[in-house]
């Protein structure tokens, strides 16, 4: 049965949805006046991973995610570099999607846009006008907070205990707290200023409030109540607890059923800020760094917990890769060079050891979608293929369990976003082969052609030849210019083989 960790119930529960094998699900996106920094990254890469999971256990997931293109902070960037709102938003929406890509993040099936939903946020608020909830003062308008009863039950705070918002001046000296009723009432609609992006309303010119974005968003394209609500755990509140509050107010019913908020993130055990100067943008990291190996250094820190950040941690995450991956590589080699010859292999046990880790891998998502240990079942399995496979020659009849071997840990894998064996594998590989490889083989072992892959081929049969001959110096030539460029021969029954690492290059 699958549990999750619900914000607002403070303990695991079992999961059921609305209806039955569909779930709607909405995850805050970000407010674009920026880059997004790697913080930004886990929350979106930890809910990738949640529905992908889902997805893949036969449910049809309905994923929104929204994009905030008008907020204070978008126009104070915009009057700081002497540019129009829409501009900066533009530019970092764009920037945005780019990075989500690049970190194989798919796509929402609906992404909307808070500028193109101004009407929708409109009618939410007139219901709330007409239910008592909000008044309007001069063309803002508040949210009545004591007027929903059960408002703090997300974040768990006392009402009568919290201290109101920051405290904005109006051009005539006089605050805009002054005219609230209560001092926890925050804005709904807020009146035109000179230069700022306005709507028409029936309040006068003027644009939404943050909060009420996503509710007006979700209820368009989710319907009420919806599964799951999601977002950084920074949004808890107030974000998600004014949502929450004008959304149930609104419809006199339940907002989501299950809110699930993802872990901060730190860098070298310290919080990221800009004060402290560790404040890391996600396209920064990725000019020195894999995707698959970030994404998969936030795969071994459960999402709920705090992740932290380090250069040690990445190279960690990117070894860690490297051997799923080269196990991958030889059951890929080792089926394609088996031969008519019996069987060294139990492939009845491979096919159990195989099935035990689908179901152990499934049990460990079930709860509360427990990536590290769901990972842990991986690695187990690719320990038990390096052993079964290790100094053995494969017999035809073993292919098909070595397959579903190295099928099941590519689909796993993938459940978690991280491609570890494409198709192309071979070419891939060759492709990402130095240039230098190619001199190499023309010096070694006189190849003429300009096929990094081959190069690589040539070389191997130049040694295997100069070996059988015993002719030591072109085989030793051939290994160890090889090693240099970051290669590892291994030699076994089947002929060599090498792998690549350019990290290990000279």
């Amino acid at each position: 049965m699958l549990k999750i960790y619900d914000t607002k119930l403070r303990e695991k529960v079992p999961f059921e949805s609305f209806e039955h094998g569909k779930i709607g699900m909405y995850v805050c996106g970000p407010t674009v006046y920026n880059y997004i920094h790697i913080g930004n990254a886990r929350t979106f890469v930890s809910f990738d991973v949640i529905r992908r999971y889902l997805s893949w256990r036969g449910f049809d997931v309905k994923f929104v995610s929204n994009i905030t293109d008008v907020d204070d902070k978008i126009i104070k960037k915009a009057n700081e570099e002497g540019r129009s709102a829409a501009e900066v938003a533009a530019e970092y929406s764009q920037a945005f999607l780019d990075d989500m890509h690049a970190m194989n993040v798919q796509d929402p099936d609906v992404r909307p846009r808070a500028t193109e939903e101004i009407p929708e946020m409109i009618q939410l608020i007139q219901e709330l006008i007409d239910g008592g909830h909000a008044y309007e003062v001069e063309g803002d308008v508040y949210f009545s907070v004591r007027s929903y009863a059960d408002y703090g039950a997300l974040s768990g705070r006392n009402i009568d205990e919290m201290e109101g918002g920051h405290r904005e001046l109006r051009a005539d000296g006089q605050g805009l707290e002054d005219r609230k009723r209560d001092h926890l009432d925050f804005a709904l609609w807020k009146a035109a200023k000179p230069g700022e992006p306005s709507w028409e309303s029936p309040w006068g010119q003027g644009r939404p409030g943050w909060h009420i974005e996503c509710s007006a968003m979700s209820r368009k394209y989710l319907g009420l109540p919806f599964d799951i609500h999601g977002g950084g755990a920074d949004l808890v509140f107030p974000h998600h607890e004014n949502e929450r509050a004008q959304s149930e107010a609104a419809c006199g019913c339940t907002f989501a059923n299950h809110w699930m908020h993802s872990g901060m993130l730190q860098i070298n055990h310290e919080k990221m800020s800009k004060s402290l100067g560790n404040f890391l943008l996600l396209r920064d990291i990725l000019k020195t760094t894999s995707p698959d190996v970030l994404r998969f250094l936030m795969l071994q820190t459960h999402y709920r917990s705090p992740l932290d950040f380090s250069d040690e941690r990445l190279d960690e995450a990117a070894s860690a890769l490297s051997r799923i991956e080269n196990a991958v590589r030889n059951l890929d080699w080792q089926m394609k060079n088996a031969q008519d010859v019996p069987s060294p292999l139990d492939t009845q046990a491979i096919l159990k050891q195989a099935k035990s880790t689908r179901v152990e891998f499934v049990l460990a998502m079930d709860d509360d979608f427990n990536a590290p240990r769901a990972l842990g079942e991986v690695f187990d399995l690719v320990g038990f293929a390096n052993t079964q496979i290790a100094g053995k020659t494969l017999s035809l009849s073993d292919v098909p369990a070595v397959r579903d071997l190295r099928e099941t840990i590519t689909t796993l894998m993938r459940v978690f976003g991280v491609e570890v064996a494409p198709q192309d594998w071979e070419d891939a590989q060759g492709d990402a082969y130095p240039a230098e490889v190619v001199d190499l083989a023309k010096q070694v072992a006189g190849y003429e052609g300009s096929d990094a892959h081959e190069a690589v081929d040539a070389l191997l049969n130049a040694r295997a030849t100069a070996r059988a001959e015993k002719n030591w110096a072109v085989a030793d030539a051939v290994r160890d210019g090889l090693t240099g460029l970051g290669f590892t021969i291994e030699d076994t029954p089947q002929g060599a083989r090498v792998s690549y690492d350019p990290s290990e290059g000279k």
